[in-house]
């Protein structure tokens, strides 16, 4: 999903999860069974949103959430779980991410329409896991 420039990543969290269909031959699967994601999705918020539809969340937290649960002492609960083993399979794609940016017309977004910037994505994806 695109969206503008200074939007923020973590409001578009829910209908990117609403809009998967992975093909499985019956049924499209609708739910990943875990998400990866970094301190930008870390909000309580969110959690309760993929606790509520099933999925595991593997986000770590942010230094200011930390303080303010250990600023309370036994009041602020537990921290909520973090597997660091499943945490380092997000390098795979920080590096798609990585390797779309070195086509020069994706990491400045040349594109005025929503459609073209997509469309250029979409064959910069195709030529970069083609080859």
């Amino acid at each position: 999903m695109l969206t503008a420039g200074q939007a923020g990543d973590n409001p578009q969290l829910m209908p990117v999860i609403d809009a998967i269909a992975v093909p499985t031959g019956a049924r499209p699967r609708c739910r990943p069974q875990v998400l990866i994601a970094d301190k930008a999705y870390s909000h309580a918020s969110t959690r309760i949103l993929l606790r509520a539809r099933g999925i595991r969340a593997v986000i770590p937290q942010r230094s200011d959430q930390i303080a303010h649960r250990r600023s309370k002492g036994p009041a602020g609960g537990r921290p909520p779980a973090f597997d660091a083993d499943i945490y380092k399979l997000r390098n795979v794609v920080e590096r798609a991410f990585n390797r779309l940016k070195q086509w020069r017309a994706i990491a400045t977004r040349y594109d005025k329409h929503a459609r073209n910037y997509r469309a250029g994505i979409v064959l910069a994806a195709i030529v970069m896991f083609w080859l």
